[in-house]
Formats: C-alpha cells, sequence, structure tokens
C-alpha cells in the first residue's frame, strides 16, 4: 500500500494498524491526522470534551520510535477516543458531575490498558449524560453534543459523544459502556456500530461510578464502538479476558456461522412493554426479507419464548437499586428481593438458551424510534416519544435493550438504512450466552452481503 493510498479519514482501524505496520505510514502521521479532524469537525458536534493530544503525540513518536521489527498488535498506531467514563490516567472520570472534576485517576481502566497494549494511541475523552443516565449526552461540565446526521437530534446516550466521534469520521473505533442501551442506541443513532458483550468477559475494573472501589455493576458491560464489523471484532479481541490473577477463565465460543443463507434467524419487532415506530419496524422487515433472499432461514416465532412483560419488569426492578446506589434518599432493596431477581435472572437465561437451540441469532430494534429530538425536561417521567402518531413514555423504551441486558447476552447494533428524513435506523442482533462471535459473525454476513449502511463520513 502507497502513502497516497491510505485516506486516514475513512480508513478503519485494520487498515491503519496494517500500514503502520508496513510502514506506509506512521503512528505520528496516523495520530496528527486524527487530532486535525477533530479540530476540525468537533466544534459544531461537541463529541471530544477532554483532550489529550499532547500525551498522544507521544505514545504515537514512542511507538515509531522504539517498535521491533515484525509488531502485529492489532491495532498498532491506531489513534481513538475512550468515553469519558471510562478511566485513564491523568484525565477526569467526572461522569457528567460537576463535584468530581478533580477526582484524582492514576489507573488506566483495564479495557483501557489492554487497547494501549494492544498498539492503540488515545487521543482523549468523550462525551456522557450525567451519571451516564440517559439517551442523550449533555451535563453541566462538557454541555450537549449533537447527532452529525441532525443536530436538533440526540446522539444516544449514554456513550453519545463516542458514537457522534464515529459517525462524523474523527476515529475509526471507540470504548463505550452499556447497562440501559448505552453503545447500542447512541450506534442505532448515530448510524455505526457497537457490540454489546455477554456480561463478564471484558473487565470492568476502571469503569464504576466516581469514587467508588467494588465488585463488578450487575448488567454493566464495556465495549466497543466503530464504523466495520472487523473493527469491532479486533477491539472485542483486544479487550476481553479474565484479569491475570483471579482464577476466572471464560472463553468465547466459536461462531457458529460466516455464511448468511446458514443462519437461521428469529425476527422480533413488537414487545408488550414499549412500542415501535413504523420506520424502525420497516427497516427491520426489509433486512428481513433481503436476509431471506439470500438463503437465511428467517422466523417470526418460536415456541418458548420468554415471557417479555415479566423479564422487563425484573430489569428493571435490578436496574433501578444499582442506577440509584450512593445517591440522596435512594430507596434500598432488601437482600431477599435481590436473590429473587437473580433466580428470575437464571431462569430466563436458561429459557434463551433454549430459544439459540431453535435460532442462531435473534434480530429486533434497539430502541422504538430513530434519533429523537433534544428533551431538556428534568426526568424521565415528564418526557414522552412520539410513536406512530401517539405519545408514549420515554422510559418504556427500556424494554429494547433490555432484551439482551437482563440475561447477559452478546448484542451487536448495525445500521440498516434511513428515514425519510435521513435519520440512520438500524438494528441489534443478539446472540446466545457467551455467543458474541456468532453475533458478529451474521453481521459481517450483512456487511458482505451491502446489508449495512454506510457511515457518515
Amino acid at each position: 500500500m502507497k502513502k497516497s493510498d491510505l485516506d486516514l479519514g475513512r480508513a478503519s482501524a485494520a487498515e491503519t494498524a496494517a500500514a503502520v505496520r508496513a510502514g506506509t505510514v506512521s503512528a505520528l502521521e496516523v495520530c496528527e491526522a486524527a487530532i486535525a479532524r477533530i479540530e476540525a469537525k468537533d466544534g459544531p458536534i461537541n463529541a471530544v470534551i477532554v483532550r489529550d493530544f499532547d500525551r498522544a503525540r507521544a505514545a504515537a513518536k514512542a511507538i515509531d520510535d522504539a517498535r521491533p521489527a515484525g509488531d502485529d498488535r492489532p491495532l498498532l498506531g491506531v489513534a481513538m477516543t475512550v468515553k469519558e467514563s471510562n478511566d485513564v490516567a491523568g484525565l477526569p472520570s467526572t461522569w457528567g458531575f460537576p463535584e468530581f472534576k478533580d477526582l484524582p485517576v492514576t489507573e488506566d481502566a483495564v479495557a483501557v490498558a489492554r487497547l494501549k497494549d494492544a498498539g492503540a494511541v488515545i487521543l482523549g475523552k468523550t462525551n456522557v449524560p450525567v451519571a451516564l443516565g440517559d439517551w442523550q449526552a449533555v451535563n453541566p461540565i462538557y454541555g450537549r453534543t449533537v447527532n452529525p446526521h441532525n443536530s436538533s437530534r440526540s446522539p444516544g446516550g449514554s456513550s453519545g459523544g463516542a458514537a457522534a466521534a464515529l459517525a462524523a469520521g474523527m476515529v475509526p473505533l471507540e470504548l463505550g459502556s452499556d447497562i440501559g442501551g448505552s453503545i447500542r442506541i447512541p450506534a442505532n443513532f448515530c448510524g455505526v456500530l457497537g457490540h454489546k458483550p455477554s456480561y463478564g468477559i471484558i473487565p470492568l475494573k476502571g469503569h464504576g461510578f466516581p469514587g467508588t472501589d467494588s465488585v463488578d455493576v450487575p448488567l454493566a458491560v464495556v465495549g466497543p464502538m466503530a464504523r466495520s464489523v472487523e473493527d469491532l471484532s479486533i477491539g472485542l479481541e483486544a479487550m476481553a479476558g479474565p484479569v491475570p490473577g483471579s482464577g476466572y477463565q471464560l472463553d468465547l465460543l466459536r461462531a457458529r456461522h460466516e455464511s448468511l443463507r446458514d443462519f437461521r434467524v428469529l425476527l422480533l419487532d413488537s414487545h408488550p412493554s414499549a412500542e415501535s415506530d413504523t420506520s424502525v419496524r420497516d427497516a427491520l422487515s426489509r433486512l428481513a426479507d433481503s436476509v431471506e433472499r439470500a438463503g437465511a432461514r428467517v422466523l417470526r416465532r418460536v415456541n418458548d419464548l420468554p415471557d417479555l412483560a415479566a423479564a422487563h419488569t425484573n430489569y428493571v426492578a435490578m436496574l433501578m437499586p444499582i442506577l440509584t446506589r450512593g445517591t440522596p434518599n435512594a430507596a434500598p432493596i432488601d437482600v431477599h428481593a435481590w436473590m429473587g431477581l437473580e433466580d428470575e435472572q437464571a431462569r430466563l437465561i436458561r429459557q434463551w438458551r433454549a430459544v439459540f437451540q431453535e435460532v442462531d441469532v435473534v434480530i429486533a430494534p434497539p430502541f422504538g424510534t430513530p434519533a429523537f429530538p433534544h428533551d431538556d425536561k428534568p426526568d424521565w417521567a415528564s418526557r414522552t416519544l412520539l410513536i406512530n402518531g401517539e405519545m408514549t413514555p420515554y422510559g418504556a423504551q427500556l424494554a429494547w435493550p433490555g432484551l439482551a441486558t437482563f440475561p447477559g447476552l452478546p448484542a451487536t447494533a448495525v445500521p440498516v438504512g434511513k428515514t425519510d428524513g435521513g435519520i440512520p435506523t438500524g438494528i441489534q442482533i443478539m446472540a446466545g450466552p457467551f455467543e458474541d462471535l456468532t453475533a458478529l459473525a451474521f453481521a459481517a454476513a450483512l456487511e458482505r452481503a451491502g446489508l449495512i449502511a454506510r457511515p457518515l463520513a
């Protein structure tokens, strides 16, 4: 590859690393090009809100000066950003709270350290809502991030800055987190890709509420966001695995299939606890028809689908104590009630395992609408979403990401089209427990078939 052949603004992380390995571009050149893109594009978007450019330049130069011959690190010289809530030594992790601006961060999160070990150069951090608690990205420290497709719309949350930076072409790879759709919904709103891993396969150390230091947060995961399936897979592989010395071992299961025609696909376009807009269902239906024409078997129902309404009720009951931990006047949960929810979760996982005996993947909306207009009402109870001409409760949309979150299943969000107004719409691809590679293989098959929409930039 000649240096002139590589457009760093459009190159994937995999292509960039290959070029650095081949010597057709230096890590420092990659870094400078990414900094230039951020400085040129980010003003009206406000995605990259913590900039660490001088240290990024030093890290890139160190790669160029010291890397051995044959250095095959998968992210060699790739300049990327990470969600603000992921610890990077020397940078703030405020989660949008002004009182945490000066809280010292002295150690990289495990996921960040592993990305660096894979050769990545961290340029800075991207925006989040307060407490990571919204499907928007606005807080009193850094202000609002807007959707690059339409500045009047939300980029999603809580990894909203991450998705916006990817969609605008500032970086090829990001590190997000997800407990209520916070990877999948921003990816969906901004027309990029995101993977919510199976619970537990990437250590959460370094992604905890500021000032806390405890066990991993139930339901929560960190995971990659990107502009291609290959980059998602590289990011996942770089970060997955137990903390050394933990005694905990986990191997991801091999992908069931590679070819689209070999997959058995369950289409799930309705939920008893949440509405979905016609534009969302139509895009899902068109994709299912295309997949069926390619030879895959598409099912509209299975015999033993779990009780989705009951699962949603239990998910919310577990989620609320997690999200309100440490807040004033938060209602505690009885330990026996919590153990009962864990029992329900275990039963649900078994039920989904039975479903994945009949099918290989489930395709469903990540959210019931495309990106919605910014909404500054102070609490979820006062917000509504217009769906099929009717106002519906904002918080009810937790049901769609909760499909995968409560049972800890992997789910890959991919863009499949746009609305008549030019707003991206997509799907989430769910697979069985620890079958992340099956979800990603189905996404890759869609990509090869031209069924994934191209990113904005």
